[in-house]
């Protein structure tokens, strides 16, 4: 579509805190965008665009919930965002509320660290330093046993996804604490809550 419209962070940022006010769903929403961030960075692919899309992949969740994605998509194209950003948003919740599958790398990235940065956050907050920065993949493996620890957190999707990235787990998780490492402090996650 030609008149499609790039985001920058700004605008990204201003649509998620319009739509989520809930103060855990937008650390995640910051969450999932540093970890993009991160893999961007490492995989030499666009930071701003990967940032972006991870940004606002929740951005109806508080709102409908049971229509997660529905608005999403409404609102992106409503504001002629590229499809391919709204592609990869949408296939963030493939299998569960969308049909949209993962087909690029930052499509792939998404789905896997969606669930594991919640789990990553639950392990942190457990901690008696409640920081990321000693945390280790190997904590979260041992927390990652515990079915009824962050049930939430989808830990199939989680192999499925690393399993397309072609990545072993300890790695994911290694790369998801790294990206999310880079916001501690704004996600409460820097020990100095302790």
């Amino acid at each position: 579509m030609s008149d499609s419209h790039i985001p920058d962070r700004a605008e990204a940022l201003e649509l998620m805190q319009t739509h989520i006010h809930d103060e855990n769903l937008r650390r995640h929403c910051l969450s999932v965008e540093a970890v993009m961030r991160h893999f961007a960075a490492e995989s030499g692919e666009d930071v701003e665009k990967w940032g972006i899309i991870g940004l606002v992949h929740d951005l109806d969740w508080e709102e409908h919930p049971e229509q997660h994605c529905v608005y999403t998509r409404q609102w992106l194209e409503e504001l002629h965002w590229p499809e391919d950003y709204i592609h990869a948003v949408m296939s963030h919740a493939w299998g569960m509320c969308t049909d949209v599958q993962p087909v690029e790398r930052m499509e792939k990235v998404l789905y896997t660290i969606d669930e594991l940065t919640g789990l990553v956050t639950a392990t942190a907050l457990v901690r008696p330093s409640r920081s990321l920065h000693d945390l280790t993949p190997k904590s979260v493996k041992k927390k990652w046993k515990e079915k009824s620890f962050a049930a939430g957190a989808n830990r199939e999707v989680i192999e499925g996804g690393a399993a397309m990235l072609g990545m072993e787990l300890p790695d994911v998780i290694a790369h998801t604490i790294q990206g999310m490492r880079n916001i501690a402090a704004d996600l409460g996650l820097d020990g100095s809550a302790a």
